[in-house]
């Protein structure tokens, strides 16, 4: 079994209900973009290189969900970089804090505890997580 799979499988393995699956849905990117957004408040920069390091540990998963999230993440750079640079602080703040509520609360619905408290990739593999609901929807391999 592929790496991938295997993470996927673990990560799914506290992700089977299905209000806690759409809380992850709507939380992760969010959670994505703010940390963008928090990256970004630094210097853009910063940002452009946390995504790069990102899309190079996706892309030595697998290429085509490293291509799904450089499209994703080309998006939120996107809208940071319309963003009125005063505002990028407080909206990156504000969401971050609520998605993470978000998440938490789908845990408790779930009755099982986040998986990157087990192993701190499943930070990085949240969002291919919620990839893979696209993807299968698309019929696409990854």
């Amino acid at each position: 079994m592929r790496t991938i799979d295997t993470l996927l499988a673990r990560y799914g393995e506290s992700h089977r209900n299905h209000v806690n699956e759409w809380v992850h849905i709507v939380c992760v990117p969010l959670i994505v973009f703010s940390l963008l957004g928090l990256l970004w408040s630094v210097h853009a920069s910063v940002a452009l290189l946390g995504s790069i390091v990102a899309l190079y540990y996706y892309y030595k998963l697998s290429r085509p969900f490293a291509a799904g999230m450089l499209g994703m993440l080309a998006v939120m750079l996107a809208i940071l970089l319309a963003m009125p640079a005063m505002t990028i602080l407080p909206v990156s703040l504000a969401l971050f804090v609520l998605a993470w509520i978000g998440q938490f609360i789908g845990h408790q619905i779930e009755g099982r505890k986040p998986s990157f408290l087990e192993d701190l990739r499943f930070l990085l593999i949240g969002p291919l997580f919620v990839l893979g609901f696209l993807y299968r929807r698309l019929r696409l391999a990854y």
